[in-house]
């Protein structure tokens, strides 16, 4: 059952009791885990299948939820988070173009392992194959990427590889960080509005449904990323998704979140800052591991890096004030024009920021 709920009662849908029935209806029949979620969230998601069910109240549209299974379906595909895009806040990938260069340059054959967590309907995993390939020096065929998500829907799409272009979405504008490659049509292939990615591209990429909340963690991954998922989970829950993803990582393995998200206090020790603007973090230990493109500047020594040249990720913590002007920022477009998500489910900034910096006990 979700916590207190924030719901305004002169809301036309109805009182927060009502809201409260429907979301323990949820948690209890639909074994969907609202106690996760902020209550804001799980409103929006709920008020849009309201609206296309032509349901005036949350006693209403309960009772639809009751009688109809294809609404059940409907609202679980809802309440999955699916915010996505091909090469999503472009700067942040020319970070893990960074890392991804560095593990290409290690002397060794072992397979470079990177984990899309969270990955909707696959388009952020396909954006790290289509980098390895298309960069000379990452080495695509040491690149292994496991795409994850807890909805099943998402992933059936995600395998198939084939978007099709809302009116709101220009995936071609979206493609355009591979514009300093050359042409990309010959791993994306566009025809009218729809668009198909290459085997060459999805061979390097395999899909799976995991819960990072309540599945066993995975093991051996040098990047995960894991992007714009942590504004909507209460703060609670956000500790054992960050060790559950800790515990996946080799030693000095690198995480990337959302640029509206931080690693709250607690949890500082397991997690070192490598660029606070692109919310790039490496494992705590990462004097444990030679697989090191970056090391941590010590105090009177800004300028010293590793020699690793362009692979090196400079340590980045700027300002509070530079990161937290930035995290708003980008909680302005955190599920900006995506195409995929009823507009209504945009995340509001102030709500954003509130749980970016709130810590988690």
């Amino acid at each position: 059952m979700s916590g207190d709920t924030d719901v305004d009662p002169d809301d036309i849908r109805g009182d927060p009791e009502q809201f409260a029935d429907l979301i323990g209806y949820i948690e209890d029949e639909l074994a969907f885990a609202t106690s996760h979620y902020n209550d804001s969230y799980l409103d929006r998601r709920v008020a849009s299948r309201m609206r296309r069910t032509r349901s005036d109240t949350y006693l209403e549209y309960l009772e639809t939820l009751r009688t109809d299974p294809d609404e059940r379906e409907a609202l679980l595909g809802a309440l999955s988070i699916n915010v996505t895009g091909f090469f999503r806040n472009p700067e942040v990938w020319d970070g893990i173009r960074k890392i991804l260069r560095h593990y290409s340059a290690v002397g060794d054959d072992e397979p470079i392992r990177i984990w899309s967590a969270a990955c909707a309907d696959g388009r952020e995993p396909y954006s790290l194959s289509l980098l390895a390939h298309v960069d000379p020096a990452i080495d695509a065929e040491r690149v292994e990427i496991l795409g994850t998500d807890i909805s099943v829907p998402a992933l059936e799409t995600a395998r198939t590889g084939i978007y099709e272009e809302p009116r709101t979405v220009d995936l071609g504008d979206q493609l355009s960080f591979l514009d300093d490659y050359g042409p990309s049509d010959q791993y994306i292939q566009q025809r009218d509005r729809t668009y198909r990615v290459d085997e060459t591209i999805r061979r390097s990429v395999s899909f799976e449904r995991h819960d990072l909340i309540n599945d066993a963690p995975k093991s051996g991954f040098e990047l995960v990323v894991c992007r714009n998922l942590f504004i909507y989970i209460d703060n609670a829950y956000k500790r054992p998704m960050l060790e559950t993803i800790s515990r996946s990582l080799m030693p000095g393995g690198y995480l990337v979140i959302g640029k509206a998200e931080t690693i709250p206090p607690t949890l500082k020790s397991a997690f070192e800052v490598r660029d606070a603007r692109l919310r790039i973090y490496q494992r705590g230990d990462a004097q444990q591991t030679r697989q090191q493109p970056t090391q941590t500047r010590s105090a009177g020594n800004e300028g010293d890096t590793d020699t690793a040249g362009d692979a090196a990720l400079a340590t980045n913590t700027d300002s509070a004030a530079d990161s937290k002007a930035d995290t708003t920022d980008d909680a302005d477009d955190a599920d900006d024009a995506d195409g995929d998500t009823d507009s209504d489910s945009e995340m509001d900034t102030e709500t954003a920021v509130v749980e970016s910096t709130g810590s988690s006990e």
